[in-house]
């Protein structure tokens, strides 16, 4: 009989255990689903014959609180949780977030900040020579040196702030079994240096051999620009067919080497994976607590695939998952399936069938098959590559089989969906069946932003593309009869984003009549290549200056512009306007995006009486007692007088039979929840979208 793995003595006493070979101590609290990376390497190293006990958000103040097991015989895993600690802990305003998604009841504080550098640190502090393995999103990151945005200052690989032994980075099943026998079999694990996928010290290089040897830390820290090469070189090295074994130099701390990343799994070792004795629930320990809010995004969720060729700038999937995309079969899959059905909260609905990009169901091309991912090309930037295979019937085919399954009674995509890839694709039947069957009255979807300049260094298509998705999105649903919506993430304040390009956005939501709900204010998580560009000022790729809004007041004044019909963003809107010499978008034109805010004459004021420009009611809707000619239904692209709705309404249904919504994904845009650690994957966005779900 299946069970979770033990968190207390009793739990291992119960198992006949006298000593665990692993501890795993996390930041999460335990929850047994495998979109939980402990989840993941818990149970694989379960399978292959190794005890392991957890101890999820210990009191990092108490040296006690992890000698819950005493000692394990090989060692202690140590995660900082399904997301950077803290990226959990602050906005991109650097202020304390209140909720914490993974712990129980959503209480925040449970674990500090950097997390696995404080849990390693506490271990150390007992057990002085006992072996320490970290993972997950977190320690992936920060493998090697990294520009961290909460200190504002550079920071060491975690490897040595942490005292640490060895990192089992980005998607660890394989590596973390080859260290799991390697310490078994007896080999300290100073010794263990052969592992891919990995990163560890040495005080020497006489033993490394097909290196390519980094900038110091020292002249990273003496030079910017320095950090950028390094970073250059990085990014060409992450794939497993072609990356070099990298090797960063410390001064009399001696060297940190970064071994290639470990190769993709096969079909089948994915369906080994997924095919674990998951509980798919979190501990029974937190009930009383609430339980834990994460699981609801995901309990009746399923990974289809894992990695993206994408390449989105500000995303960290291509350091931690890659760009080779990794599948699981049908079989598999329908058979997580069917056991959901089984559970007694099921109701009917599948939440979400996908990964980072849901629409990405095979590898990009037959030469990543042999050769890898292309160090020095994209395979959808700036235009999709000649080589791209462009198939959707993989993924229409699964989800048809989902849908019929008994007891399902809707199959929803919410994953990213790349339109890009979707216009790619010379066949329709992927839109028309995504709009019939998979979507409940809005598709979301992520151009980010409309001046090409932002999008070139976002590496997102041109805009023209996603004005020509929108167009293709209204037709499908027109022949359809459906009416539903499309509703597009945007991002303010990314490098490169002048304010000429904020207001420039602002009048494009004007004209689509959009009032977005959320806005992501760029976040420089580490290693992305945007973060590279915030902290820099070029472009790691070709060494280009980038213009960068690091004033926190440019960057709330372009954050306000995407929100300009917000009354408490009025005066930082005006201050943008003014600073970006477009007073002509003050005024009572239906082109303008404010309204001074005293009339100059009496005229002004009977037509100004009673008239607030700003107004919006407690639903995100303009107020139609309000709303100005800009918002009105002849000005509205998607003919929605209160313009929230988002593009591509069908004005011939009278009625709106959207979903209630309840299964939207409703998580912080600025996070993006890593799907494996210590070693295993992502999902933020921006970092872990992570998520890697979400935005694409």
């Amino acid at each position: 009989m299946k069970d979770f793995l033990p968190v207390n003595r009793e739990d291992m006493n119960k198992r006949g255990w006298e000593q665990p070979d692993f501890v795993y101590v996390t930041g999460d609290a335990y929850v047994d689903h495998p979109s939980f990376g402990s989840a993941i390497i818990s149970r694989v190293l379960e399978a292959h014959g190794y005890k392991v006990c957890m101890i999820p958000q210990p009191d990092w103040k108490r040296d006690d609180s992890i000698d819950v097991f005493g000692e394990p015989r090989l060692g202690f895993l140590v995660c900082g949780g399904n997301m950077d600690s803290m990226v959990n802990h602050y906005t991109v305003n650097k202020k304390h977030r209140s909720r914490d998604a993974y712990s129980p009841g959503g209480v925040m504080g449970l674990r500090p900040d950097y997390a696995t550098v404080v849990y390693c640190n506490l271990i150390r502090r007992t057990y002085k020579n006992t072996p320490i393995i970290i993972g997950g999103i977190e320690a992936s990151l920060r493998r090697l040196a990294h520009y961290d945005y909460w200190s504002d200052k550079l920071k060491h690989s975690i490897l040595i702030d942490s005292q640490a032994d060895i990192i089992s980075y980005g998607m660890g099943e394989k590596s973390i079994v080859e260290i799991a026998d390697a310490l078994d079999s007896g080999i300290d694990v100073k010794d263990i240096s052969f592992v891919r996928g990995t990163v560890y010290k040495t005080r020497h290089l006489d033993d490394v051999y097909d290196y390519k040897l980094l900038p110091s830390y020292n002249e990273l820290q003496a030079d910017r620009m320095k950090y950028a090469e390094s970073f250059g070189i990085q990014y060409k090295n992450t794939d497993p067919f072609v990356a070099k074994t990298l090797v960063e130099g410390y001064g009399n701390r001696g060297y940190v080497v970064q071994n290639p990343p470990a190769m993709p799994l096969t079909e089948m070792e994915m369906d080994d994976v997924y095919d674990l004795p998951y509980m798919n629930d979190y501990h029974p320990m937190y009930r009383e607590s609430g339980g834990i809010p994460a699981i609801s995004e995901v309990k009746f969720s399923l990974t289809s695939n894992r990695g993206c060729f994408g390449g989105c700038s500000f995303c960290a999937l291509t350091f931690h998952q890659g760009r080779i995309v990794q599948t699981r079969s049908h079989e598999s899959i329908i058979k997580e399936a069917v056991n959901m059905t089984k559970n007694p909260d099921f109701k009917g609905y599948i939440h979400d069938v996908g990964g980072p990009t849901a629409n990405f169901r095979h590898m990009a091309c037959k030469k990543q098959e042999k050769y890898g991912a292309c160090p020095e090309k994209q395979c959808l930037f700036p235009k999709p590559c000649k080589n791209l295979v462009v198939d959707h019937k993989d993924y229409l085919d699964l989800l048809a089989k989902l849908r019929n399954i008994e007891g399902v009674k809707k199959v929803f995509v919410r994953s990213g969906i790349r339109f890009d890839y979707v216009m790619a694709d010379k066949d329709d039947r992927f839109l028309k069946e995504l709009c019939r069957y998979y979507i409940s009255g809005q598709l979301r979807v992520a151009p980010e932003h409309i001046s090409d300049n932002v999008l070139k260094l976002m590496g997102k298509p041109e805009n023209s593309v996603y004005e020509a998705f929108i167009n293709k999105y209204r037709k499908v649903n027109n022949l359809t009869g459906k009416e539903q919506y499309l509703v597009p993430y945007l991002m303010s304040s990314h490098p490169g984003s002048t304010m000429k390009d904020a207001i420039a956005l602002a009048e494009y939501i004007r004209d689509i009549g959009y009032m977005p709900e959320q806005v992501q204010d760029f976040y420089p998580t580490p290693s992305t290549i945007s973060t590279c560009m915030y902290y820099t000022g070029v472009d790691p790729r070709n060494m280009e200056k980038v213009y960068v809004p690091r004033n926190p007041h440019e960057k709330a004044m372009q954050r306000a512009l995407i929100q300009y019909r917000k009354p408490e963003n009025y005066d930082l809107v005006k201050e943008a306007l003014i600073k970006g010499h477009r007073e002509d978008l003050i005024g009572f034109s239906e082109k303008c995006l404010i309204r001074p805010r005293k009339p100059a004459s009496d005229t002004d004021k009977k037509s100004y009486a009673g008239r607030d420009d700003n107004a919006v009611n407690d639903n995100g809707r303009i107020d139609n007692k309000h709303k100005s000619k800009s918002g009105s239904k002849t000005n509205n692209k998607n003919g929605a007088p209160d313009g929230r709705k988002g593009i591509g309404r069908n004005k011939n249904r009278p009625d709106d039979k959207r979903g209630t919504g309840k299964n939207s994904n409703k998580t912080d845009r600025g996070k993006r929840a890593d799907k494996n650690n210590p070693g295993t994957k992502n999902k933020t966005r921006g970092q872990q979208r992570n998520t890697g779900k979400g935005r694409k």
